[in-house]
């Protein structure tokens, strides 16, 4: 018997024109979801629809920080048993040049989106009871690094949030949990290494004992959250960072 199986589960996942919640979409299909995926490009959206398996999905192109976007997506949520949240951004920023601008546009992507979506969505109740919500987060939420304020902050207002929706959801049994993670092979890497050089970030990699993620490591993780074997986990931050942070 596959306990991973997501056969009759309908679950929105955001942020799935690429990177790790495009690698999600097509792999929670493979386990028999039904998808509701979203994204700004409508033809990288496109190309991971024609990957999912199965029928009946569905998808919506539009930018999430803009409110009539917003409001058009909760409009069209069917009933949902699991929401996986990737969409965000990565910018960054000395802490001496951050201005309202800056804040606004970090926060507004990597914390408000998620979390007015998921108050607009149990406010209607559309988060049926037993749901499993998932967050993207990141290690840099509690390991700092020069650039990053915005970013660690806007993250680490995630985590938080996270846990208290576990808690105030726990009477339906609607969990919540976040997956923190460190490096992972994603068009971001690339445009990291781009930025920098292959020699630096192949440096870089010797401080991950295990070397850096692959998006369908963190597809896996966020599969066993959605699926019934993680009844039991709520409000918890699982690390993924290849022992990155194991002796710190």
């Amino acid at each position: 018997m596959n306990y991973l199986q997501l056969e009759h589960k309908v679950i929105l996942v955001t942020g799935a024109s690429s990177g790790i919640g495009a690698k999600t979409a097509v792999m929670l299909t493979q386990y028999g979801a039904k998808l509701l995926i979203t994204g700004r490009d409508k033809t990288r959206l496109d190309e991971i629809y024609n990957q999912l398996e199965g029928n009946g999905h569905q998808t919506y192109v539009g930018d999430l920080t803009i409110d009539e976007n917003l409001s058009d997506l909760i409009s069209i949520c069917p009933s949902l048993d699991g929401i996986v949240h990737c969409a965000g951004i990565i910018k960054p920023f000395p802490v001496k040049f951050i201005t309202q601008k800056q804040i606004s546009e970090m926060f507004k992507i990597n914390f408000e989106v998620a979390i007015q979506l998921t108050s607009s969505l149990l406010k209607k109740k559309k988060i049926n009871d037993f749901a499993s919500i998932v967050f993207m987060s990141s290690v840099s939420s509690q390991f700092a690094h020069k650039g990053g304020a915005l970013y660690s902050a806007s993250k680490a207002a995630i985590n938080s949030f996270s846990r208290s929706l576990a808690i105030e959801c726990a009477s339906k049994k609607i969990r919540s949990n976040v997956i923190s993670a460190a490096m992972v092979k994603t068009p971001i890497f690339d445009q990291a290494e781009t930025a920098v050089t292959s020699e630096v970030m192949l440096l870089h990699e010797k401080d991950y004992p295990l070397g850096f993620g692959n998006t369908d490591d963190v597809g896996n993780a966020i599969l066993f959250l959605l699926s019934n074997v993680s009844k039991w986990i709520t409000g918890t931050i699982i690390t993924m960072d290849g022992g990155l942070t194991a002796g710190q």
